[in-house]
């Protein structure tokens, strides 16, 4: 083998063969067909699409490990999205020999002695373009663009990328999630129309979750989905209330999916609990397994890390994009062994933390794009047989995103005239979320969560779905919270299957199969009655939880418990008054 004059050692001519597990200094079958690929055409412009998790990184720098030994370059570029994926790049790239500034400034000027390029922002260079032109143009640059779809942020981002970037040698984009919520042209990319007419990016080479995999390269995903009873009044005044996940206008479920979310209710304490109950298990056979938990904003980020705290009687780490020492906090809990880590938005795309095997999409961002980005944090595998599990709310669309793991997508500069999908995306959340600040002037009302109770509802795991719900705490619940942390998929499938029909054998064996025959001739519901009920039910469950010390939740499961009948939202008006007259008696002493 021959030294790189960079001082590290090039790939020998023929590429190593498969990588057995265990194995990271050989490249994976789908790295060394993407390189076959790649060399053979000898392009200027090269698209690969690979799985979040499947080592992007590592085909890109042994590409360029190539491209320098040949002598088709002799500088490289680095784009990210990220300052702390500069970093995590240039590390990446010194492991196999290439020297890579990630310091690098505009107002420095040119990069330090010694390294053969450095690792740029985006938005570094759409601030200064003709700067990262002219650093382009004065050698033969490989650019290697990571996240590409990025360069379709902002108008400014795509004209800058291309301004710099046109005189490049070589360009290698790389994107584990080649779509966009939007129809802004991705910079070097290539569009071809498809039958309906509808122009969608083509990738050069394409490495899907499922194939991944096959081939062990990824872990698969639990997606444990926790329903419940949400109640929230609107900015009109009007109280409502509705069950996470029930079919209802987008409106309802928005609304009910921010009220589940909402610290100051029983859902996410639960929902961290439930989550944890997993990491205790995981942690079992993978002792340094992690977890992580997306909040929407910097607030909640705070109060679910206070929370956590009270679960595990540990400070879980927090990331801020603020934060100056963000960076630096999740290098030091990717190298450690602390349970929990919350954050925003900077962990949820690219960064590295192998160790991560539980997830809680605590967040109401809910396009496919950040969904996708989100779980690719957790499929990371590092040995075979380990898995990971995500919590998440129990909305249509998320369920419908989690059930499309493996469906590949493309980046569409055209749409069609229907939405196919019928998600909720960024800007419909946005606006549900949205205080009116003219009509709250008037109205004198804003949204306000009033409570939040969670339960179980089900897995889904490779398109199928496991479990027929139950109460927190439940042995329907623990059964699946309970499956150990090193299994492949199939032995995931199997385990799914049979926790699904020992849950069946229980209700069967409780009476629960059969519903209660509604009478022919059953009297028209009065609806207002039935809202009114509810909400007097809810007030008097307030009133003992906070005399007893008793969660909500935990009050409406005993309740459930001693007078039958469904949750709430389902229970009729004589089930509704035999829990009003239980409530009663606790609060007379007569238990």
């Amino acid at each position: 083998m021959t030294e790189t004059l960079f001082g590290g050692p090039s790939l020998p001519p023929a590429y190593p063969e498969r990588a057995a597990w265990g194995t990271a200094q050989k490249l994976r079958a789908w790295q060394t067909e993407a390189m076959e690929k790649y060399f053979s055409a000898g392009p200027r412009d090269f698209l690969a699409v690979a799985t979040p998790g499947a080592g992007k990184t590592t085909f890109a720098l042994h590409v360029a490990t190539q491209l320098i030994a040949r002598g088709t370059i002799n500088r490289i570029t680095i784009v990210t999205p990220t300052d702390h994926l500069k970093r995590q790049w240039a590390d990446a790239a010194a492991r196999v020999g290439i020297s890579i500034d990630p310091n690098f400034k505009n107002a420095d000027g040119r990069h330090g002695k010694g390294f053969i390029g450095v690792a740029v922002t985006y938005a570094q260079v759409a601030s200064k373009p003709l700067l990262h032109r002219a650093k382009t143009e004065a050698a033969r640059t490989l650019v290697i663009m990571d996240e590409i779809h990025h360069g379709g942020d902002a108008l400014s981002w795509g004209d800058g990328i291309r301004e710099a970037f046109d005189p490049a040698a070589r360009r290698l984009a790389l994107t584990g999630t080649p779509f966009r919520s939007d129809t802004a042209p991705i910079p070097f990319v290539d569009y071809v129309e498809d039958g309906d007419g509808i122009r969608r990016s083509k990738a050069d080479y394409t490495y899907g979750y499922g194939e991944a995999l096959k081939d062990h390269v990824v872990r698969p995903v639990m997606f444990m989905a926790y329903s419940g009873q949400m109640r929230w009044r609107t900015s009109a005044g009007e109280e409502m209330a509705a069950t996470l996940g029930a079919p209802v206008t987008k409106d309802i479920t928005s609304q009910a999916w921010r009220t589940a979310l909402n610290p100051a209710g029983e859902w996410i304490p639960a929902v961290l609990a439930a989550a944890d109950k997993r990491l205790t298990e995981v942690r079992r056979a993978v002792p340094d397994a992690g977890g992580l938990v997306i909040a929407t904003d910097h607030d909640d980020a705070r109060a679910y890390a206070g929370q956590l705290k009270k679960i595990t009687g540990e400070s879980p780490t927090v990331i801020l994009s603020d934060d100056a020492k963000a960076s630096d906090k999740i290098d030091t809990f990717s190298a450690g062994e602390k349970r929990w880590m919350v954050a925003v938005r900077m962990v949820s795309e690219g960064v590295d933390v192998p160790r991560l095997a539980v997830g809680v999409y605590a967040t109401s961002t809910a396009t496919p794009l950040f969904f996708a980005q989100a779980i690719g944090r957790f499929v990371r595998a590092r040995k075979r047989g380990e898995t990971a599990s995500v919590f998440l709310p129990s909305v249509p669309n998320l369920m419908e995103l989690a059930n499309q793991l493996e469906l590949e997508r493309d980046h569409a500069l055209d749409r069609p005239d229907k939405d196919p999908d019928g998600f909720i995306d960024d800007a419909e959340m946005e606006e549900a979320n949205r205080e009116e600040k003219a009509s709250d002037t008037l109205e004198k009302f804003k949204f306000e969560a009033l409570e939040s109770q969670a339960s179980f509802d089900k897995v889904l795991f490779d398109g199928g779905e496991f479990g027929t719900g139950g109460e927190i705490g439940s042995d329907d619940e623990l059964d699946f919270l309970g499956i150990p942390g090193l299994l492949d998929a199939d032995q995931v499938g199997v385990l799914l299957r049979q926790r699904q029909a020992a849950q069946q054998t229980r209700r069967r064996g409780k009476g629960a199969s059969a519903p209660e025959p509604e009478p022919e001739d059953a009297a028209v519901v009065d609806h207002r009655m039935l809202m009114d009920l509810r909400h007097e039910l809810a007030k008097n469950v307030s009133a003992w939880s906070a005399r007893s010390g008793m969660p909500h939740g935990m009050v409406h499961s005993e309740l459930r418990r001693i007078c039958g009948g469904p949750a709430v939202a389902q229970a009729n008006e004589p089930q509704l008054h035999q829990r009003l007259k239980k409530l009663q008696d606790w609060f007379l002493g007569r238990k």
